[in-house]
């Protein structure tokens, strides 16, 4: 998990934020320390991150074995797959814009869901069909969404402060 693509960097960016692709030997030990924890700590000490919100990222991050669900194993990411990276054509879609990295397959789907996809259904029983998703994949949706949704209050302030909150109380009553 978290292993950068053939000849790809480990220090690498999404969007403008830095972002670590160092292997680690599972996916919620590597997305505690590669995807959230530094994220929130950015957050946090620019002030775009209420106390409250910090305190629940920090609970998913301690509970994330518990959360995961059933182990899997590492699954090659697009790593940034929201609507504006996918673009339709007559022959199907075209996938630009990658942050790839070794991950967990959940992921790319709920970036998918984040900010809405054309076509999500189709393509969410297509990938359902090809590649059975693990029972309750439904309720890890905002496990899955909260290290975007951290991003974003990164690189574009508190305003997607209450939605990475909202993420991680979910995530956490899920299990």
């Amino acid at each position: 998990f978290g292993a950068a693509p053939p000849g790809g960097p480990t220090d690498a960016r999404i969007g403008a934020a830095p972002m670590r692709n160092a292997p680690a030997p599972s996916w919620p030990e590597w997305y505690a320390a590669d995807r959230l924890l530094p994220y929130l700590r950015t957050a946090r000490d620019a002030g775009t991150l209420p106390a409250e919100a910090a305190r629940a990222v920090e609970a998913v991050a301690e509970r994330l074995p518990d959360l995961a669900g059933p182990a899997e194993p590492p699954a090659r990411l697009h790593g940034d797959l929201w609507s504006g990276n996918v673009l339709w054509s007559p022959a199907g879609a075209v996938l630009i814009d990658p942050a790839a990295h070794g991950g967990h397959r959940e992921t790319d789907l709920a970036m998918l869901a984040l900010f809405g996809c054309p076509h999500l259904p189709t393509v969410l029983a297509a990938y359902d069909e090809a590649a059975p998703l693990a029972a309750g994949w439904r309720e890890r949706v905002p496990l899955h969404q909260l290290f975007p949704l951290l991003v974003h209050v990164v690189l574009f302030g508190g305003g997607y402060a209450a939605q990475a909150a909202h993420a991680a109380r979910a995530a956490l009553a899920a299990a």
